[in-house]
């Protein structure tokens, strides 16, 4: 079943609950979709840019919510936390830190990455390999923390 499909079955789930919250941020992952979809490029959509678009919706609504966090306005606040959870939903199980590290530790020694130098080679390895099961300031943080003490 593509993303696709997916969303639009849990929609009409979301209609019968009468689930307004979900049903609002499922419209716009359709919506993303839609647009990706027929942006005239004609290049099909991949599960990897799916998930990528997915992760940059997240992203979008984490920003939001730090701002209405720090401006007081708990009642968008809110709305945003339960558009980020719902969102979510569709994201791959993310890695825990241990397990990204491991990964990093392993394209070091494949890519003989010693320095800093080095951040972007391993970097674009570690994109590849952990696309959607990790988010990438953590990736970055890991990779500066690693490369630092060699």
């Amino acid at each position: 079943m593509t993303l696709e499909e997916k969303i639009q079955k849990d929609m009409v789930q979301a209609m019968k609950a009468k689930d307004k919250d979900k049903l609002r941020s499922l419209r716009a992952v359709k919506s993303e979709l839609l647009l990706a979809k027929t942006d005239g490029s004609g290049k099909e959509l991949t599960e990897a840019d799916e998930i990528k678009m997915i992760q940059k919706m997240v992203k979008s609504r984490q920003e939001s919510l730090d701002i209405y966090q720090k401006e007081n306005r708990q009642d968008l606040a809110d709305k945003e936390k339960i558009e980020i959870d719902h969102i979510s939903a569709y994201l791959p199980e993310q890695l825990s830190e241990d397990k990204i590290a491991q990964i990093i530790d392993q394209i070091m020694e494949k890519t003989g990455a010693s320095s800093m130098a080095d951040m972007g080679k391993v970097m674009g390895m570690a994109q590849k390999e952990l696309g959607g099961k990790a988010d990438g300031k953590t990736i970055a943080s890991i990779v500066k923390g690693r490369l630092n003490k060699g």
